[in-house]
């Protein structure tokens, strides 16, 4: 394939870890080895934003961040992105902020609208879908980005699904995948203590109290139960002080430490188009503990490599924890199987998939 021109439309500054933009990231990483141009465009603001109805307070929360953003921009220490990736941070969404190009993918439902107004010059439009994001906007305004004129890319079947409910043909599916010569086995499955590690996050979808509440549960009965939560928000007073919480871990220290340290992955999300820390996790050797979160089911399949329960339901997220807890044998098996059914979803993969998707567009 000829070298082409792409460009991702991210939709705002990027100050923290967040998997939807390390996705997009790994994907420019591996298309300018493969000799194309790829550019990352972080807008300061939307020019179509989602519609906000902010307190003084949250407004007075937001300023620091924005006088940071007129002045500074994120070192991205949390990823490793390579020199010939452009990454650029400019003042908005608007047009004359995108480069010329051959593909422009808006990343976000609410980077959609500036993907549309664009003129040709700027790329084929393209919408790399990630989550069915109607937590994050009207639900009206997120289904009719679906909807629009733009080539799909959706990573999972459960967005596949999810997109041909709401009327869409048009879907490329393309999972996402884990970087295997990172995310690997440190230390034996089989000798692990008994600690449980989780994402904490305070965003809403991710339902983490559900998480710590079965984790609680599961306590009461294992009295030896250990935890480790990990995330990018503060620690919350009510998080038991007999977990450990790390608050920005390195990725080594997420490898090494957590992941390694540990013998269960644990997820609590609503809904995920495809959640990657229990699928690192799984690599590392942990057996997953989850909720039905949606895409979750590209790799996890009840009692075979992981173990499943509804959402909103610690007390079932906690069986299933006592189950493994209880069962050693078990344990190391689904721990064996869910990192074998993960190894499927590898990056190189993936990228072979989204550049014949572009070759085609």
């Amino acid at each position: 394939m000829k070298p082409v021109r792409i460009t991702f439309l991210m939709p705002c500054y990027a100050w923290r870890p967040m998997g939807g933009f390390r996705v997009v990231y790994e994907y420019a990483n591996r298309l300018v080895a493969r000799g194309h141009r790829v550019t990352v465009v972080h807008p300061r603001r939307l020019e179509y934003p989602p519609p906000k109805h902010l307190t003084l307070l949250q407004r007075l929360r937001e300023a620091p961040r924005r006088i940071r953003e007129l002045f500074s921009r994120p070192s991205m220490r949390w990823q490793q992105i390579g020199k010939r990736v452009d990454l650029q941070f400019v003042a908005s969404s608007h047009e004359r902020y995108i480069p010329d190009g051959d593909v422009l993918f808006a990343t976000a439902w609410h980077t959609v609208q500036s993907v549309l107004a664009c003129p040709s010059n700027k790329g084929e439009k393209c919408y790399l879908i990630q989550h069915y994001e109607a937590w994050m906007g009207p639900k009206a305004l997120v289904d009719d980005t679906w909807r629009a004129d733009l080539r799909k890319v959706v990573i999972s079947r459960w967005l596949v699904d999810t997109g041909k409910a709401l009327g869409c043909s048009d879907l490329e599916y393309i999972p996402n995948a884990v970087d295997h010569e990172t995310f690997r086995v440190l230390r034996p499955i089989e000798t692990r203590p008994p600690r449980v590690a989780m994402l904490f996050s305070t965003v809403a979808f991710k339902a983490s109290a559900d998480g710590v509440r079965a984790l609680q549960i599961a306590k009461t009965r294992f009295p030896e139960l250990q935890a480790i939560l990990f995330g990018t928000d503060k620690r919350q007073d009510w998080i038991p002080k007999w977990m450990t919480y790390l608050r920005d871990p390195s990725q080594d220290c997420l490898i090494r430490n957590v992941y390694n340290g540990s013998s269960i992955i644990l997820s609590s999300s609503l809904m995920e188009g495809f959640p990657l820390p229990p699928a690192e996790g799984a690599a590392c050797g942990c057996a997953i503990v989850t909720t039905d979160s949606g895409g979750i089911r590209e790799y996890v399949e009840n009692g075979v490599t992981g173990l499943i329960s509804p959402p909103s339901d610690p007390a079932a997220l906690a069986e299933n924890l006592c189950v493994l807890l209880a069962d050693d044998d078990l344990r190391v098996g689904l721990a064996r199987a869910g990192r074998s059914r993960v190894l499927q979803f590898n990056w190189e993969s993936s990228t072979e998939k989204l550049e014949k998707f572009i070759a085609k567009v």
